[in-house]
């Protein structure tokens, strides 16, 4: 039962973060006003707003306009539905759980933006680092010095390549991402998750040239990997970090 209820508030919150990451991308207010129809800009309707369920009853169109409803919108609900749950599976009903899972939404909302439009969002990273440093402190209890030098590595990671390529290399917004997984993760896993991150995005990259779908030296939306990585830690960093000692220290 635990786990039917987790999922269903995965499946309303992710509904809720599609209104925010469409709205804070167009710099619309997401508070107040009801969800609507980007083409067409109708009002959309209680029984029209079922998470995944109205999609596929629809057929994927809007009811009034008849315009394509993009896939992204039943994805993102069924994967906050499949993250509450791997969280409690994780964690169970504690606090922990709760912190993780809103750090989850801020990554849903960044890994979706940096996907479909190649930004990440000052309006999204920079609200999420204090909070981070808050929730991590009271309820984590992560030492505030491995926040701040987790802050420091994933934040000055990002900074050092953007001044060195001139933002060639990456952009601004993956500093801010830096700093906010450093303040969620400490600087043992921000670590991790810079490793990870990188060593997917090369193996993804590569896999996109060798199937010609992308050249040499074309950029990917590192975010999207950022995120993932960071997820991955939520979970199971510190058991990656004790089965790497284990096997090789």
């Amino acid at each position: 039962m635990e786990y039917i209820l987790v999922a269903l508030l995965g499946l309303i919150v992710g509904s809720f973060l599609n209104v925010v990451i469409y709205r804070t991308y167009k710099g619309v207010g997401f508070v107040k006003g009801r969800s609507y129809c980007p083409f067409c800009k109708h009002s959309i309707e209680a029984h029209d707003n079922i998470p995944i369920v109205s999609f596929f009853l629809l057929r994927g169109k809007c009811r009034w306009c008849r315009k394509s409803i993009s896939w992204q919108y039943p994805l993102v609900e069924a994967g906050m539905a499949v993250a509450f749950i791997l969280l409690l599976w994780q964690f169970g009903p504690t606090a922990e759980f709760f912190v993780y899972a809103i750090y989850a939404m801020f990554l849903m909302v960044i890994f979706v933006q940096d996907l479909r439009y190649q930004v990440i969002l000052d309006q999204v990273s920079l609200p999420g680092i204090p909070l981070a440093i808050l929730l991590s402190l009271l309820v984590l209890h992560i030492p505030i010095v491995d926040l701040l030098i987790g802050m420091l590595i994933g934040g000055g990671f990002f900074a050092f390549q953007y001044f060195v390529s001139r933002g060639k290399w990456i952009g601004g917004g993956d500093m801010r991402l830096g700093a906010l997984m450093g303040a969620m993760l400490g600087w043992k896993l921000v670590l991790l998750a810079l490793f990870l991150s990188y060593m997917s995005g090369s193996l993804f990259s590569i896999g996109l040239v060798l199937s010609q779908k992308k050249r040499w030296g074309s950029r990917i939306p590192l975010g999207t990997f950022l995120t993932v990585a960071t997820f991955v830690c939520f979970l199971a960093g510190e058991q990656l970090i004790w089965w790497y000692q284990a096997e090789f220290l």
